[in-house]
């Protein structure tokens, strides 16, 4: 949508005040932050599916008075074969995964509302007879929203865009380790011009490494430990220790999982899960270090998830999360 009704004598100052705008290319969704955790296929399409049941998802936080919500789920296609149970079928799995996701994120601070819809379809190819092991390819298309209210004390009307997108990736999994590379948001997005950029949406494309090993600490306690990192980078291929790698530890105890995930390392950040049969609850919070809760407000954000399973067997029989 192109900017109207600007007068000449605020032209030089339009185009002054669009280089102050508190606005940089990120990440787009950004929050939910703990989907990384709850729901990584959302950062990688080719992670869809690699669980052996269909997972629904949702995760809702705020920040101040900031708040954004995310409703996704994947699986891998299932296909009835013959067997010899007491119905006459049972159920295994294709090589096709699938999923979906709703993400809304309104930032008060920067008056800015982002929301978006998409589907991702990933293929696994099995690397071994047991098919423990796979590589899959994964893309995911996208519809996004962005909405800035504007500036009235800076004379910045509100503009509003509608755009697509689309990510893709590839993943090696096994029940132990785990690594994958993305591209996340790889079309340009749009932006107002009058004589020259006025206001871009701020998202960029991004790319993505993601990789976790667990270790079994403990066999009769179920006792796990998993490290785990996150990379990412955009164009500029610009790197920074504390801004592009954001490492996280979840210690495993049965049903219970407790962690630490460090995308601010301004923030202490800590997580837990709970799983039931066939749900689970979690929370994520992250408190800034160096502030009291009053001057900086802390994130807090809440997932329930629901796992449904024919049979259930694979990592819902064996206890993997």
């Amino acid at each position: 949508m192109s900017i109207k009704h600007i007068s000449r004598n605020n032209l030089f100052l339009l185009f002054f005040i669009s280089g102050l705008l508190p606005v940089s290319a990120q990440q787009m969704p950004f929050n939910p932050v703990s989907y990384r955790i709850f729901s990584p296929f959302i950062l990688n399409p080719a992670i869809s599916g690699s669980k052996d049941y269909l997972s629904i998802d949702i995760l809702g936080g705020f920040t101040g008075k900031s708040h954004s919500q995310m409703v996704s789920g994947n699986a891998r296609i299932e296909r009835k074969t013959s067997g010899y149970g007491p119905s006459g079928r049972i159920y295994s799995f294709t090589n096709i995964g699938t999923g979906g996701f709703f993400y809304n994120d309104f930032n008060s601070n920067d008056s800015i509302h982002n929301a978006g819809i998409g589907g991702t379809a990933s293929y696994h190819f099995p690397l071994n007879k047991r098919a423990l092991s796979f590589v899959s390819i994964g893309a995911s298309l996208k519809g996004m929203y962005h909405f800035y209210e504007g500036d009235p004390d800076r004379e910045m009307p509100s503009s509003e865009y509608y755009f697509p997108n689309a990510d893709v990736g590839v993943y090696f999994y096994n029940p132990i380790y785990y690594a994958g590379i993305s591209a996340t948001n790889i079309l340009d997005p749009p932006s107002d011009t009058l004589a020259g950029i006025i206001y871009k949406v701020p998202v960029s494309r991004q790319y993505n490494f993601i990789a976790g090993y667990k270790f079994l600490i403990n066999r009769e306690l179920n006792l796990v430990l998993e490290p785990s990192v996150i990379i990412h980078t955009d164009d500029t291929l610009g790197f920074d220790l504390k801004e592009n790698i954001e490492p996280a530890l979840k210690i495993y105890a049965g049903n219970f999982c407790l962690g630490t995930y460090f995308n601010d390392f301004n923030k202490v950040s800590f997580f837990f899960q709970y799983r039931y049969p066939k749900f689970y609850v979690g929370t994520f919070f992250a408190i800034p270090k160096d502030s009291p809760f009053y001057k900086k407000s802390p994130t807090a954000e809440i997932a329930l998830g629901i796992n449904f399973s024919r049979n259930q067997s694979g990592y819902t029989q064996n206890g993997h999360w």
